[in-house]
């Protein structure tokens, strides 16, 4: 433990002021190279030839939380996760993590290519400050949640990547950390094995044990964590309830992919609207009604998709028409009865295609509409959303 960690609980994290920046040069040149980069130099300045990772970033993590950082590729999400974990070093701030450490931030993290996989297993855990008996009363649930019985005592060079990912989180999660740090890795492994990787996160948190989890995979924080940190070119943009802080991040999504797409259509899109088919915002499991404004140079047969999503361009559901278009400005209304989705912000998505799935409208994002709903219910953890749906039914119930 640290001297800035001393006196704090097992499972805390402080980082203050945390910067981070690194060169943007290469550093292997030719010699007529490397002149021109000192004549650059010198005229530009040295602050030209550095980028920061992180600019005066302050998290502190309580013992016991679970939280979610989010962010585009290249706002320091990594970077982040590995000062936290003292691989890397800050250039300026403080930095106190107090208790045992288990982290997975790359598929390799921890691991050593020429030993096996039952060296390794030991030596994560005396890394982690853990004696032999001790990793030995693991050693079962390990190899057993890792599934690598028969290839266990072959080196790690010969494993695959999702056979290493499986081999290191099944090591880091097993040996009791205060604090577990997890990357983007997961998607390395299959459905199934990503699935009981979330199992085991839910177990560890259930047992007092902090986790960080990088992910790009939106739906999966909202399930795991009650908070979240939003980066955004080193800046830490957003920091609150799940919920909340994801809501900030897919409307950033979704107005970065509005503002980048400049959309040419041979089937123009004039004009959309979603509303409740009353000008009033839509309820959840009430009526949504998608008004969409074409313009065609000619009648034509076509496919009508409309999409709905909730941050990524991977909508939430998708309708599709096939239609044909009349000449000219025509107006389409889509209604859907009952509108399943719960409290929030959602994007409308709309593409065309004709019979040979040529573009005539590209897929993008069109309008936006707020639903209207109840909140998600509370857990002790936090928020807990299972599903980013809503879906009513009728039950019966008896004794038998």
């Amino acid at each position: 433990m640290s001297p800035e960690a001393a006196g704090l609980a097992h499972g805390t994290i402080r980082a203050d002021h945390i910067w981070k920046r690194f060169r943007s040069d290469a550093r292997r040149w030719s010699v007529s190279t490397q002149l021109n980069y000192w004549k650059a130099r010198r005229q530009s300045g040295d602050e030209d030839f550095w980028r920061w990772a992180l600019r005066d970033i302050g998290v502190h993590i309580e013992p016991g939380e679970a939280v979610g950082l989010v962010g585009p590729n290249g706002s320091g999400k990594s970077t982040l996760l590995k000062i936290l974990s003292r691989v890397m070093h800050p250039y300026a701030g403080r930095v106190a993590v107090s208790g045992r450490v288990g982290a997975l931030i790359e598929v390799k993290a921890g691991i050593h290519n020429e030993l096996s996989g039952r060296e390794n297993i030991y030596l994560y855990g005396s890394l982690l400050g853990l004696s032999r008996r001790e990793v030995a009363q693991r050693f079962d649930q390990i190899i057993a949640f890792s599934e690598l019985d028969d290839a266990i005592d072959r080196q790690v060079k010969f494993y695959s990547s999702g056979m290493q990912m499986r081999l290191g989180f099944s090591v880091a999660a097993h040996l009791d950390p205060d604090i577990l740090l997890v990357d983007e890795v997961l998607a390395v492994g299959d459905a199934s094995f990503q699935q009981r990787c979330h199992d085991r996160m839910r177990e560890v948190l259930n047992q007092g044990t902090t986790l960080v989890l990088v992910s790009h995979d939106l739906a999966a924080v909202e399930a795991t964590c009650n908070r979240c940190l939003l980066l955004v070119d080193g800046l830490l943009r957003g920091d609150g309830p799940i919920r909340d802080v994801l809501g900030e991040y897919r409307e950033w999504i979704e107005e970065m992919a509005a503002g980048r797409q400049t959309v040419e259509a041979i089937v123009p899109l004039l004009k959309a609207i979603a509303d409740d088919g009353e000008r009033g915002s839509p309820r959840t499991d009430g009526p949504l009604e998608v008004r969409l404004v074409l313009d065609s140079a000619e009648a034509q047969k076509a496919m009508l998709f409309i999409g709905v999503s909730e941050g990524p361009a991977t909508p939430i559901f998708v309708i599709r028409r096939n239609m044909t278009l009349a000449s000219g400005e025509s107006e389409l209304v889509c209604r859907v009865r009952h509108m399943p989705l719960p409290r929030g912000r959602f994007h409308v998505w709309v593409g065309i295609y004709d019979a040979s799935w040529r573009e005539l409208l590209p897929w993008h994002p069109a309008t936006f509409f707020d639903v209207i709903g109840n909140r998600l219910m509370k857990a002790p953890r936090g928020i807990v959303r299972l599903s980013p749906v809503q879906v009513t039914a009728d039950w019966d119930e008896s004794r038998r």
